[in-house]
């Protein structure tokens, strides 16, 4: 096996609406940046990668709409219906597999195009034994929010709190489009969307465009970019069904973070992993997260959480602002995900800096209805 490693970033930073930019306009900037990153021309990279979901895009065999701006004409392609962490995962096995040694991977919110979001995420559910009841999809997650919080015996107040440091660390981030100030008794004062889950507790959506250069260890020597080295990468999608699934555990989130330690060789995440980025769509999932990746035991979340929150701590959880700041990005969150690694290690993360980070670990989660997720590793080393 070759190391790979990530040798060009580019992104847009995340913004509530973009009616100024179209996603083409978006991914072409992000692309411009990520090429003069890592100092190659679209003309050198063997296959491209798109994330993108047709549903939300409007059209279908959406790869077909992407190559302009990417410059990928009469290139290899292919869409991954999934979250980006899945993309880099696919680059990965491009590259493993001794297909290509240098792959771009493109991903895009245009949410604020998207009129009817909960209505088109519906079209995940049953089609027999769930939709015809044509039910909010965030019942999905306030069932799961009331099973956790029972099961666990962590408290509706931590909940919160993800929200209020969540969005305090957003305001240190340029990427972020939903930084500021608010308090854990606000977020309780919030409307229902399906108890317990509150209203401020659900990310709100965003627009933005991300793309990565992904290289072989022999391409990345020869290119003038700093590689940030992916140590373990893993997916994996527990039930699909919502009559089958474990309520209120986060399966999915444990294997594919176990997968990613065992190919990172990482006995001990929270002394070996300097900085976490975890998926937090809801804010309940940053807590079920945490514990299912062993960060904590069952419980003790919620509780690291409402401390961190509460004043200063060395709590390096989403120092990007995750979800809850920086805003959903659909199928783009697990690379901006990406972006907030790759920007601390190398030192380039402005005043939300960590001091000394050397390598980092991100999980993401396709959204409800799924139990779908995916990890990774990186390293600066």
């Amino acid at each position: 096996m070759t190391r790979v490693a990530i040798v060009g970033l580019g992104f847009v930073p995340a913004q509530r609406k973009t009616p100024q930019y179209s996603y083409r306009e978006m991914t072409y900037r992000a692309a411009r940046q990520a090429y003069e990153d890592a100092g190659i021309s679209p003309k050198e990279v063997d296959c491209f990668i798109t994330c993108a979901e047709d549903l939300h895009e409007g059209t279908s065999i959406f790869d077909e709409y992407t190559p302009d701006q990417l410059g990928a004409v009469h290139k290899p392609m292919h869409t991954v219906t999934h979250d980006g962490l899945v993309g880099l995962a696919c680059a990965w096995m491009a590259i493993e597999s001794g297909a290509a040694e240098l792959v771009v991977i493109e991903a895009h919110s245009k949410a604020s195009n998207i009129l009817t979001l909960d209505d088109l995420t519906t079209y995940a559910m049953d089609p027999a034994l769930t939709r015809p009841f044509s039910l909010s999809p965030h019942f999905v997650a306030g069932l799961e929010m009331n099973a956790f919080l029972t099961q666990s015996e962590n408290t509706e107040e931590a909940c919160a709190a993800a929200v209020v440091l969540n969005r305090l660390r957003a305001g240190k981030n340029p990427a972020a489009a939903y930084g500021g100030e608010t308090t854990v008794a606000q977020v309780l004062r919030s409307k229902p969307l399906s108890a317990p889950l509150k209203e401020a507790e659900k990310s709100p959506t965003a627009d933005g465009a991300v793309v990565a250069v992904v290289a072989s260890q022999e391409r990345a020597r020869r290119l003038k970019g700093r590689p940030i080295w992916i140590e373990g990468i893993s997916w994996i999608s527990d039930s699909p069904s919502l009559e089958s699934r474990e309520w209120g555990q986060a399966f999915y989130a444990q294997e594919a973070a176990a997968g990613a330690f065992r190919m990172a060789q990482i006995t001990d995440p929270l002394r070996e992993v300097d900085l976490f980025e975890v998926d937090d769509t809801y804010a309940y999932k940053e807590l079920q997260h945490l514990e299912a990746i062993g960060l904590y035991e069952r419980g003790k979340a919620g509780r690291a959480v409402l401390d961190a929150a509460q004043g200063p701590k060395d709590f390096p959880v989403n120092l990007s602002g995750g979800c809850l700041g920086r805003g959903d990005l659909l199928e783009a969150k697990g690379l901006y995900q990406i972006v907030e690694l790759v920007l601390q290690l190398r030192g380039e993360a402005g005043k939300r800096q960590r001091a000394c980070a050397r390598r980092g670990f991100a999980l993401s989660w396709r959204g409800v209805p799924t139990t779908s997720g995916a990890a990774a590793v990186l390293s600066k080393n």
